[in-house]
């Protein structure tokens, strides 16, 4: 029985699927601080500028929790959208 561990059950803040974390795997899952008023991450505007976050927003924020499969997908979406642009012949 010590060897067990609790198994805590969280909301992917992506997704919003539920999955276990144990203590041993706490380190290894994604976390994103976010700010609860405007439900977006710490420091992002909604127009997608990351600037310095408020002293305000940051003691309000709080830590919401990515599951493995959204963060796969994100790095699927960079992976795409890093993609070096087709060249296209110009006019004569």
């Amino acid at each position: 029985m010590a060897d067990e561990q609790i198994t805590t059950i969280h909301k992917c803040h992506l997704c919003k699927r539920t999955f276990g974390l144990t203590p041993a795997k706490a380190m290894t899952i994604m976390t994103v601080m976010m700010d609860p008023e405007t439900n977006l991450p710490l420091g992002m505007t909604v127009s997608g500028v990351l600037r310095e976050p408020t002293p305000e927003a940051a003691a309000r924020a709080v830590e919401a929790y990515v599951c493995s499969d959204c963060v796969d997908r994100v790095k699927q979406l960079k992976e795409f959208m890093d993609r070096p642009v087709g060249r296209f012949g110009t006019w004569r």
